[in-house]
């Protein structure tokens, strides 16, 4: 004779709820080796929101490659907080500073990670962060000058597992 209790009920009904509360990025595919498939879903890389975030922050300028230090530890152990310094090694003066840096992880879903304002009174423009990488990558830097002068700086950066995807 099968008797269901109650108890049996709540939990077959707990069981079957959580199933369909996972996130549609439970779901999907994880970063994998070189000739596999790609990531794909919501964890995927987002090439088209790279470039649109790139040109809208350059304005159609070409970037200056020296003037800008980032410094990003060549192998993640945490892709879920890797740290990341950057500055602006010119001459900051009260006619030109740095008014903004953004901080891009070329391949995460979203690739804008940080963006940081300054005026002439902050006297330097550096800052240190932790972001969250989806996989290994190039993390990109860009500093637009009072003047409209563009800097630009990149590293790569390997990470030991997933980040975005935990």
């Amino acid at each position: 004779m099968n008797h269901t209790t109650r108890r049996n009920w709540v939990l077959g009904a707990a069981a079957s709820g959580m199933a369909l509360a996972l996130p549609g990025a439970a779901l999907a595919q994880t970063s994998t080796p070189a000739g596999k498939a790609p990531l794909v879903g919501p964890l995927a890389p987002n090439p088209a929101e790279f470039k649109k975030t790139v040109e809208q922050f350059s304005a159609g300028k070409t970037a200056a490659a020296e003037g800008l230090q980032l410094d990003v530890p060549v192998l993640a152990d945490n892709p879920s907080a890797v740290p990341v310094k950057v500055k602006v090694t010119l001459p900051i003066t009260e006619q030109d500073w740095c008014e903004e840096i953004i901080v891009l992880a070329e391949l995460n879903p979203s690739p804008l990670a940080c963006k940081l304002q300054f005026t002439a009174l902050a006297g330097t423009a550096e800052a240190a962060v932790r972001i969250r990488l989806s996989q290994s990558q190039t993390i990109h830097a860009l500093a637009r000058m009072k003047s409209g002068k563009l800097l630009a700086a990149k590293q790569a950066v390997t990470v030991a597992a997933s980040g975005c995807g935990m």
